[in-house]
């Protein structure tokens, strides 16, 4: 055990927004906090990272242990490269480089009786500054920039030229690279495309710390958390597994405490039912006040609560659209003056079509919707559409809320001919009731505002909906009701989106962008990453081959052998990640019932049972025994290099 929070409570003025909650880390542990948006998710982070004070309860950790946060907006204010930013890191260890090359200069010209001293200090030095990955640090550094995207960077481009988005990314590979005993991340998938996501996966996979996350990317939960504590109505539920095995377990908890509760409103219902009826009558009286007496014991379950209220909405129509919905053709675009982003990219999109625009960040892919909106103007090429279109674009940076306005100003004054009422309706449908309708636009969170610019799309009706990632600021419930209400859409939808879970349940065909061309997949995302597999694997075959054919020395035995041995590889290092993951769910199940023994002592009926209690240390020590080949197996494995 790492860290414990134990009864902790916090407040804002009069609104309380945790009370009691509980949370344990381990070693090792992968733990997701989740819930909706004003949860106190963040503010729990914060709590523990220090950043923040409580009221009540306590926080139990080492005083030695290393706690790394990354906030949700962290940015860096530095004058440095980006290289030197993240070598800032590794400072120590260059004081200790320095050092050693001072003593190796001694050495060089130290009498006998003083070297003997100096290569003993300097052995020990050496030897620490290999413990502490003197030797590889800046390999760790290129392996987190090439990661985190930051490769093609110039060697002298400065922290202080990157974007927001970019500075919080560089913030995160420095927190990285510090490898502290406890990783705190608040949202850290916001500004990674996919392939830096998947690059993030795997590095979190094998950290050696243990990780807390609260992220609302559900692709990326299932890859990396093995808990996960839910934050509802103030308070905290643990659950294992990922965070699809934690959906299946809070439903079938739900239903089976719903059964437990109904059984229980129907005894009661018989036993008032008799009192009732035998209370007054002299022969039957004596048994009436009994059953009222059990009634009075009786330990009366509250109705279990289902989920927090959702969003509800869903996208119509007003007319259908021609066959043919957009066409570009050899379109080259470029931006502020920048040498041309995108050339020569040719795509079509016909009625029905629900189509991803995946890429990697800074590629133009947002650049592209707006020149397909109209809001902007291609260099070259023609875009036209199909009769009937009406389009409906939702900008990720909210950019048309009028942070003047009231919420509900927000949207009648784009649609006077509505009734107040029918505006309240579907904001309603949106969570904004009673007063909060009347709060002012730039006051909202990330979240309520992305929820109003729903709304006002939701309104207009289109048939082409033009998304510029709309899951951004949602939390885990908004994202699957707009899920739905797009899966239902009548209409045809161009969407840009990092929500690998989100693409695969929306998209019909996928575009993939690169800087002179449109490449379609026609399928969801899970077919386009198996094309993607099978064309790189084609790839190095196509190079092998041409290897072979430039050097006929080698023979062709030898390109042979080669395949089979990559083939060897690829069947091993999946054996590998199958033997980590059962392992990481064995070492779940085995702490979860090494604690609940652990609670067992601690009750009176147990621990006065001299039999009860040797029996539970013997599991215990039978436990903890199978948990350590378990880690030592995990360690080993993590750290193989097949």
């Amino acid at each position: 055990m790492i860290l414990q929070v134990n009864q902790l409570s916090k407040s804002f003025g009069a609104d309380t927004i945790l009370t009691n909650i509980k949370l344990e880390v381990r070693s090792r542990d992968r733990i997701a906090i989740v819930g909706r948006n004003g949860a106190g998710k963040s503010t729990l982070l914060k709590i523990i990272a220090g950043q923040l004070s409580y009221e009540k309860g306590e926080i139990v950790k080492p005083k030695d242990l290393s706690m790394g946060y990354l906030a949700q907006h962290t940015s860096l204010d530095s004058q440095l490269t980006i290289k030197e930013e993240l070598l800032t890191v590794f400072d120590f260890l260059k004081e200790m480089e320095t050092e050693m090359r001072l003593i190796e200069e001694k050495m060089a010209t130290a009498e006998a009786n003083d070297l003997e001293a100096l290569m003993k200090t300097y052995d020990r030095l050496q030897q620490d500054f290999k413990d502490k990955g003197g030797y590889q640090y800046e390999a760790d550094v290129r392996s987190v920039l090439h990661g985190l995207g930051f490769s093609h960077f110039d060697d002298t481009a400065q922290v202080q030229s990157l974007s927001g988005g970019q500075k919080t990314r560089l913030a995160l590979g420095k927190l990285l690279l510090t490898q502290p005993d406890l990783l705190i991340l608040d949202e850290p998938t916001n500004h990674l495309d996919i392939d830096t996501l998947t690059w993030l996966e795997h590095y979190l996979q094998g950290y050696k710390g243990a990780i807390l996350i609260v992220s609302h990317d559900r692709y990326f939960l299932d890859k990396v958390v093995n808990q996960v504590y839910e934050v509802s109505r103030s308070e905290s539920k643990k659950y294992h597994g990922n965070y699809s095995a934690y959906l299946e377990q809070k439903a079938e908890q739900y239903e089976k405490d719903l059964k437990i509760y109904e059984k229980q409103q129907g005894e009661i219902a018989k036993l008032q039912d008799f009192v009732d009826r035998n209370l007054a009558r002299a022969s039957t009286t004596k048994r009436a006040q009994s059953r009222r007496k059990q009634l009075e014991r009786m330990d009366v379950m509250s109705r279990p609560l289902g989920d927090e209220k959702t969003a509800a909405f869903r996208f119509e129509i007003t007319k259908q659209s021609g066959n043919d919905v957009l066409r570009a053709q050899d379109l080259t675009i470029s931006y502020k003056d920048q040498p041309a982003l995108l050339t020569g990219l040719t795509f079509s999109i016909t009625r029905g079509e629900s189509a991803a625009l995946v890429g990697p960040n800074g590629i133009g892919k947002s650049t592209l919707l707006k020149i397909l909106i109209k809001t902007l103007e291609p260099d070259k090429g023609t875009i036209s559409y199909g009769s009937n279109i009406s389009i409906g674009y939702y900008d990720q940076e909210q950019a048309k809320l009028t942070s003047s306005k009231r919420v509900l100003d927000e949207l009648w004054d784009e649609y006077p001919e509505l009734a107040e009422k029918e505006i309240r309706t579907c904001l309603g449908n949106f969570l904004f009731s009673g007063d909060d309708v009347l709060k002012p636009v730039h006051s909202l969170s990330g979240g309520e505002k992305a929820r109003v610019a729903l709304a006002k799309l939701m309104l207009q009706k289109a048939n082409f909906l033009i998304l510029d990632e709309p899951t951004n600021h949602l939390d885990l419930d908004s994202k699957e009701v707009l899920e739905n209400a797009l899966i239902d859409y009548p209409g045809t939808l161009l969407f840009v989106s990092h929500d690998r879970y989100f693409i695969n349940r929306i998209a019909t065909r996928v575009f993939e962008l690169s800087r002179n061309n449109v490449e379609e997949f026609l399928g969801d995302y899970d077919y386009y990453t198996e094309k993607k597999t099978q064309q790189r694997e084609l790839e190095e075959l196509e190079q092998q081959t041409a290897e072979q054919v430039q050097s006929p020395a080698a023979g062709k035995s030898e390109s042979k052998r080669s395949y089979e041995e990559e083939k060897e590889w690829k069947k091993k290092e999946r054996q590998r990640i199958r033997r980590i993951e059962e392992i990481e769910s064995n070492v779940s199940e085995i702490e979860e019932k090494i604690s609940h023994n652990e609670e067992m002592l601690c009750d009176p009926e147990v621990y006065q049972n001299h039999e009860k209690v040797q029996a539970i240390h013997a599991d215990n020590e039978n436990l903890n025994h199978n948990l350590e080949n378990l880690l030592a197996e995990w360690e080993e494995l993590s750290t193989e290099d097949i």
